[in-house]
């Protein structure tokens, strides 16, 4: 994250240099008025005599407007520019991070967690940056001008005196600001917790509904919303405190002005004018001081965000752009074996893949059916690296796994995942998955072969027809079939299906299964189901249970073997002669 944001700091490190010039300019310009408008009382004693000079100093007084404008505008806009610019760069390199997250890191973190980074701590910093390139400058830049202006313009100790009050202030904004920053982190928390929620109650809306749950859960959002309003409003407690120590100290700093100045110009020391003028380079630091607290907090909350956000880029990335110094330029033909091979999850004492040995050659396909849990997923996600595979364990055309680039293994392999998981956008790219190269043409033939061509053209925008999240507005069978027609449209040389066609009636099923047929001719192909009737074709097959192969071989041995696998076939079986009948 240090490096992340340092990089990005520099991109915009002349903007900033640039904006900190303006507000320079824009502080030494704002302490002429006071001065100007002293000299102006001053010649007041004697207005006919000092006619001409009172006019002089008033255009000088509106000349300095002028100024000030054509300064701040500049400033005003680099402003908003500079963190604007420095928020989207950051949340392109936080997107780009949660893409090359390894698997075992990414799934630990929630959807609502995932969201408060984006929205709510990349925004945090946002504010903080601008508050400090803004305000902060402008304090520091107020400081020290202003104060010089006091002390050689007017006097040295009515400057001291009436500045004692914010070194006060300050010591008690230090206090305060340790309670800002525990209210802060609850805040956080409960800020995510409710997100959280919200995320799951409208993925899961149509089950509520089909439950009438909603007045549970609209409880449960209620009882969330109340815990995070409670503690917005111990920061805003907490906040308003800072705020208004800083305006009971500039009460006693023009308190001892008054005081202190009207005695001075009673005794001579300092004129009227002199005065006046120093009123008004007090009013210079209100707006500075009175920023103090809000820079103080944000940067207590920035603090925060910054920590979460250094969780997320310390997370350990695939090395996909990698090259292994074996590699091999062609293209993988597709020859699987897998060794003896033994996984466990991360931080997790149970086996889930015990013991696991297949051969598979190109052009054959293995078909795998087990119980729920038996670690059918976990193979596949194992053959896609998506795990870290142990050496010497699962080899492809003779390589170890993990001797192939990242890049080059994926490309080579179709994987249809058991998810059906459709973007937000048209059918054209649901079915290219955001690959280029490829005609109208042949996406037009992929979603023929896979059965979803006649719906598409039924859509008042064909294939360029915008779906809703996750195809809300296909049914299941539709999603499943758009999902299936990526296999006829991906050139690999290894392709897997993974409970694919779980959705699909047995007429189209059986259709889809022949196109694949014709697909997988020449390739390696691996078909993961619960149904016998999507694998019983398949050159070899495996019965996986509880993460061990306990049955392999054709489905003609396997029925012979009457074990687990006939157990799943008489199960079938018996289920559609009850729908014949």
């Amino acid at each position: 994250m240090k490096k992340v944001l340092i990089k990005i700091l520099k991109k915009y490190r002349f903007a900033s240099f640039i904006e900190a010039f303006f507000i320079l300019l824009n502080i030494y310009f704002l302490t002429y008025p006071p001065k100007i408008i002293g000299q102006i009382v001053d010649l007041l004693y004697d207005i006919e005599a000092n006619k001409s000079l009172i006019i002089t100093k008033t255009w000088y007084l509106l000349g300095t407007c002028v100024l000030l404008l054509a300064v701040r505008m500049p400033w005003r806009w680099l402003t908003g520019y500079v963190p604007r610019s420095i928020e989207k760069d950051l949340k392109n390199k936080l997107f780009e991070q949660f893409m090359k997250i390894k698997m075992t890191n990414i799934q630990n973190i929630k959807n609502g967690e995932l969201m408060s980074y984006f929205v709510k701590d990349i925004t945090e910093i946002r504010q903080f940056i601008y508050k400090l390139t803004s305000h902060g400058t402008r304090i520091v830049f107020t400081a020290v001008i202003a104060t010089y202006t006091m002390m050689s313009g007017v006097n040295v100790k009515l400057t001291l005196a009436t500045l004692c009050p914010i070194v006060i202030t300050v010591f008690l904004i230090v206090k305060i600001k340790e309670y800002l920053e525990r209210s802060f982190r609850k805040s956080q928390k409960y800020f995510t917790e409710l997100s959280e929620y919200v995320q799951e109650s409208t993925d899961a809306i149509r089950t509520t509904k089909a439950y009438t749950g909603e007045t549970n859960q609209l409880k449960e959002f209620i009882r969330k919303n109340r815990r995070l309003r409670e503690s917005n409003n111990s920061v805003d407690v907490h906040a308003t405190l800072l705020s208004t120590c800083v305006n009971i100290c500039f009460g006693l700093c023009y308190g001892i002005s008054l005081l202190y100045g009207s005695n001075l110009v009673l005794s001579g020391q300092i004129t009227t004018g002199d005065f006046v003028a120093f009123n008004g380079y007090i009013g210079l630091f209100v707006g500075p001081v009175q920023w103090l607290p809000s820079i103080i907090s944000r940067y207590k909350r920035a603090q925060i965000s910054y920590k979460r956000l250094d969780q997320v880029f310390n997370l350990e990335k695939e090395k996909i752009s990698t090259r292994s110094v074996k590699e091999v330029e062609d293209a993988i033909n597709g020859n699987i074996e897998i060794k003896s091979l033994t996984f466990n999850y991360p931080n997790t004492i149970e086996t889930v893949l015990n013991d696991i040995n297949i051969n598979i050659q190109q052009g054959e396909t293995l078909g795998i059916i087990g119980t729920i849990g038996s670690g059918k997923t976990t193979l596949m996600n194992l053959l896609l690296r998506l795990y870290q595979v142990p050496n010497g364990k699962i080899y492809i055309d003779g390589k170890d796994i993990n001797e192939i680039p990242l890049k080059s293994l994926r490309d080579n392999i179709c994987y249809i995942t058991q998810d059906n998981f459709l973007f937000s956008t048209t059918l054209k790219e649901n079915v290219k998955l955001f690959k280029d190269g490829f005609d109208e043409e042949e996406i037009k033939e992929s979603t023929k072969n896979a059965m979803i061509y006649d719906d598409i053209e039924k859509m008042q925008n064909g294939i360029d027809t915008v779906i809703g999240e996750r195809g809300t507005d296909l049914s299941g069978g539709q999603k499943q079939r758009v999902v299936i027609s990526r296999a006829f449209l991906n050139k690999s040389n290894i392709v897997i299906f993974d409970d694919t066609f779980s959705a699909l009636d047995n007429k189209t099923e059986q259709l889809v299964l022949n196109n694949v047929k014709e697909l997988v001719k020449g390739k390696t192909c691996i078909i993961i189901s619960n149904r016998i009737s999507d694998i019983k074709d398949a050159n070899k097959i495996i019965v996986l249970d509880g993460g061990n192969i306990i049955e392999k071989g054709t489905h003609e041995s396997l029925i012979n073997e009457q074990g687990k696998y006939y157990e799943f076939y008489k199960q079938q079986s018996a289920k559609i002669q009850m729908a014949l009948n």
